[in-house]
């Protein structure tokens, strides 16, 4: 078995899921709309630096985290970037799930 043939093999499959097809498709789509996009991006760049903060184990700001959760609430009023988050947290779970399968096999040496 070659493992370079096998993660080729892996990579054909999740470019061909579900997952990664639904989610391409309504990230296009939400691509098109430039105010749209602009609104989501914003939301997403203040999200990262919130997940940034919690992973370095720093506090994360009360302000920016009212100003997510009230930017998402206005967001998911539209059904369009409600799909587009839903898609996004479906694709990332299938990912998850490859990286902790790859990571349970090989974690006696880690």
């Amino acid at each position: 078995m070659n493992v370079y043939d096998e993660v080729n093999n892996l990579a054909r499959a999740l470019k061909e899921s579900r997952e990664y097809n639904e989610y391409k498709k309504v990230k296009t789509e939400l691509l098109a709309m430039p105010e749209l996009k602009k609104q989501v991006d914003e939301f997403e760049k203040i999200r990262y630096e919130e997940q940034l903060l919690a992973m370095q184990g720093e506090k994360q700001s009360d302000e920016k985290m009212k100003k997510l959760q009230e930017l998402y609430q206005i967001l998911v009023q539209n059904a369009q970037v409600k799909d587009y988050f839903d898609k996004e947290v479906r694709f990332n779970v299938l990912i998850a799930d490859v990286n902790k399968i790859i990571g349970e096999s090989i974690k006696d040496v880690l």
